[in-house]
């Protein structure tokens, strides 16, 4: 059995947050910006762990021994698209950078919004195009459709080249409009791939 840890002991670091989080809140997977970050995706700096469980916690931003973490409940279906890595003596589950992309274009606020997600997506595409034609795969398997709408909006703006992947976007397109990004002000509809974008993220996107 783990040894609980006090939720609000923030004077004492944690010996390794990923094992922490394996711990505490299995099943369950690292995620959004701390994955994308194992990964390579980004240089951005985030301050806390992103943490998919399947869990329902009360607390979704305990801090615990100095360390943040951010929680957020997955079925356990979709527990797909992960890699395992150790941590010491500990293996733990990560998004692989496929499923990372994905599970961000689903939720922009995993990835620090759309204007991060947008460089990451052409840091997988440029660095590990390998991981391109997974995308396409996990997005069907979530059926969650904002990610074909934001996903293929994205590569027809700044990936032309990439026509397999958005063929498959235009395929899978549900019916109903989403946000480019939920959390900014949208103001132009881009009906071709059913998405409401900001004004600075129309640009060259036939509407």
């Amino acid at each position: 059995m783990p040894v609980p840890i006090e939720a609000e002991s923030s004077d004492i670091a944690l010996d390794d947050s990923w094992t922490a989080a394996a711990a505490m809140y299995s099943p369950c997977y690292i995620g959004g910006w701390s994955a994308a970050e194992h990964w390579g995706l980004t240089e951005q700096i985030f301050g806390s762990l992103c943490v998919m469980t399947t869990k329902r916690p009360r607390n979704r931003q305990p801090l615990l021994r100095k360390t943040r973490f951010e929680l957020h409940t997955v079925p356990t279906a979709r527990l797909f698209g992960l890699k395992s890595v150790w941590r010491g003596g500990t293996r733990v589950q990560v998004s692989d950078p496929a499923r990372t992309l994905i599970d961000m274009l689903a939720d922009p606020a995993l990835g620090g919004g759309i204007r991060h997600v947008t460089e990451m997506l052409a840091t997988l595409l440029r660095e590990q195009s390998k991981e391109a034609p997974k995308l396409a795969d996990y997005a069907a398997q979530l059926g969650i459709g904002a990610i074909h709408k934001r996903l293929g909006f994205l590569l027809q703006r700044d990936h032309p080249a990439q026509t397999a992947l958005i063929t498959a976007c235009r395929q899978n397109l549900s019916t109903g409009y989403a946000k480019l990004d939920p959390a900014l002000p949208s103001d132009r509809l881009v009906t071709a791939w059913r998405v409401w974008v900001p004004a600075g993220e129309w640009r060259g996107v036939k509407a």
